[in-house]
């Protein structure tokens, strides 16, 4: 019993050593985990910490350059604004210099200008007395009295001018006689031939406008291809740079310009654009494009009631509306040569129909696509005598500039009506420096005459004026400058239309109340 009870004592001390033991080694290892647990999270917090320091480093950096650009442009365009006021501050210096200036040497010209017309007055006053002086002596001389003379010489003058005119009369109804008919036409003809009304001439571009400069980089397209496939299909070259809002089309065909400027328009508004949708708007357009100068062709000849004509020469009259000579658009001179033919030569006793036709297709050789070493008159006359156009027209046609010789009176009629739509004011583009080398002649052709002060050409050169003084030339004297400088200039210059001479001769008489 004894030892049983031993037993049980001993095994329960064992177990409770057991039980010490293992939860002693049971802490242990808690503490080991829980130490391994802190330092990893200790190491991973230093991690995060330096990764968040990190963070804001680089934060703060950027942060800090954004700053110094910010105030760099303001800076830039604070001293862009100084740069401006110091150049407005520079200009404006300079402009009141140049007032004072002028206002200097206003006041030194007005003083030079009293001293003159002082001057002026006592030769004026010298003049009369030495006049008067003369006038006495040959009163003297001739015993005859100024008014007596004056009137002796006036009739002499009237029985040499009555004599010469009759004389004249009568050798203008001699040569009359002979050629009547002919001649009336022909000075009917050369009157209207300088003849020039104003007009307006119709103006077209080349540019295609657009909403945004954002549409440009879709026309271009990815490297470029869009715009190439664009300039392939249509033979135009797009000039797409710097200019706001605008795209330029450049070609020598204007009909390729009209196809790609249309095409443009509705690919822009379709908004796809791509080469595959080029090519299909751009055969599209071309069919539309020829629809419409067969259109156009068509409607010109039947406004004009122009009956039986080639298909051929339809199309090639509707083509005239995409063309332009000299800045005129073809079609509109055309049309305009056609009525002024069929007016003069309904007025001239000759059939106006012919001379509708001939004037209409005076230039259809500018628009024709082959033979161009031929001159466009030419080339015009073979196409109006392939498609079998009367000879009469092929000849007005031909020899409107003289290429061929005349054989009838429809020719000159085309002639002249063509000279009239050019010549009228601003129906075409002259050379900016021809025109004022023009102009400038026309001036100096004035100053050779003795007594002439200033010249000024004016109405487009359509007009000299002529100021001559009064003290050097006389009522008689201006009208003979007048005669002879229309006569010097009608020989010596080339120009459009007529030129009006006005000789002014005025006296003036000036004083100034103090």
């Amino acid at each position: 019993m004894n030892d049983i009870l031993l037993l049980i004592i001993v095994a329960a001390v064992g177990i409770a050593i057991g039980i010490l033991i293992s939860t002693t080694l049971m802490k242990r290892t808690v503490l080991k985990k829980s130490r391994q647990v802190l330092e990893e999270a200790q190491s991973k917090a230093e991690v995060l910490k330096k990764e968040k320091i990190l963070q804001a480093k680089e934060k703060f950096f950027q942060l800090k350059t954004e700053h110094e650009k910010i105030i760099a442009e303001k800076n830039n365009a604070i001293q862009r604004a100084e740069n401006k006021i110091r150049q407005r501050e520079v200009s404006l210096s300079q402009k009141l210099e140049e007032a004072q200036r002028k206002q200097r040497e206003l006041d030194l010209l007005k003083t030079n200008l009293s001293s003159q017309l002082e001057l002026l007055d006592k030769k004026q006053k010298e003049v009369k007395r030495m006049h008067e002086d003369q006038v006495k002596q040959l009163e003297t001389i001739s015993n005859l009295s100024a008014e007596e003379a004056k009137s002796q010489l006036l009739e002499s003058l009237k029985d040499e001018a009555r004599a010469d005119a009759v004389m004249l009369a009568k050798e203008i109804v001699e040569e009359a006689k002979l050629t009547a008919d002919r001649q009336a036409k022909k000075i009917v003809i050369e009157t209207i031939q300088r003849t020039a009304a104003e007009h307006a001439i119709e103006n077209t571009v080349s540019v295609f406008n657009i909403d945004s400069d954002e549409i440009k980089g879709r026309i271009i397209g990815r490297e470029g291809r869009n715009i190439r496939a664009l300039e392939a299909m249509t033979g135009i070259e797009l000039i797409i740079d710097d200019s706001p809002d605008a795209i330029l089309l450049s070609g020598f065909d204007p009909v390729r310009r009209e196809i790609a400027r249309l095409s443009l328009q509705k690919l822009v508004s379709d908004g796809r654009i791509h080469p595959a949708r080029i090519e299909e708007v751009v055969t599209k357009t071309k069919k539309e494009i020829e629809q419409e100068i067969l259109e156009t062709g068509k409607r010109t000849v039947i406004d004009l009631g122009i009956h039986n004509m080639h298909h051929e020469l339809i199309k090639l009259i509707g083509r005239m509306k995409y063309r332009a000579s000299y800045g005129q658009n073809l079609l509109a001179h055309s049309i305009e040569v056609a009525n002024l033919s069929a007016t003069m030569a309904s007025e001239l006793g000759i059939d106006p129909k012919k001379a509708k036709r001939a004037g209409l297709l005076h230039d259809i050789g500018k628009i024709a696509e082959n033979e161009t070493e031929l001159p466009h008159a030419i080339l015009g006359m073979k196409l109006a005598e392939k498609f079998k156009e009367k000879p009469e027209v092929c000849n007005g046609i031909g020899a409107h500039h003289d290429e061929v010789e005349m054989e009838s009176l429809i020719a000159p009629i085309v002639q002249v009506c063509d000279a009239i739509s050019g010549a009228r004011p601003s129906a075409r583009r002259e050379v900016v420096e021809a025109y004022i080398q023009r102009l400038k002649k026309l001036e100096d052709l004035a100053l050779t005459y003795t007594g002439v002060i200033k010249t000024y050409a004016i109405q487009a050169g359509r007009e000299l004026r002529v100021i001559v003084g009064a003290d050097r030339v006389s009522d008689t004297e201006a009208d003979k400058i007048s005669y002879e400088l229309s006569r010097k200039i009608q020989e010596e210059m080339t120009y459009p239309g007529q030129i009006k001479i006005t000789v002014i001769r005025e006296t003036r008489a000036v004083n100034y109340a103090k």
